[in-house]
């Protein structure tokens, strides 16, 4: 495996990325002491996407929802003093 300085990495990044991603990787050090090891992925991990509506039909939300416990509530808050 290659060991290459900061300067050398940050002047040939994108050569050395393209040999890691082939199957080559490299360490990354400072005065000669190994910092990183850079290596390609195997499989890239994808953020799952969120979908709206995904449950449609499946969830029930009653009609007065947005005042559901509001006589609790307003106790709580000292609204009925």
């Amino acid at each position: 495996m290659d060991t290459v300085n900061i300067h050398e990495a940050k002047t040939h990044l994108s050569r050395l990325i393209n040999e890691a991603v082939e199957g080559r990787p490299f360490i990354i050090a400072k005065a000669g002491k190994p910092l990183v090891q850079v290596t390609r992925l195997e499989s890239p991990t994808a953020t799952p996407q969120r979908r709206l509506g995904f449950l449609v039909g499946q969830v029930l939300v009653p009609d007065d929802f947005d005042r559901m416990g509001a006589d609790a509530i307003e106790a709580l808050f000292g609204g009925g003093a």
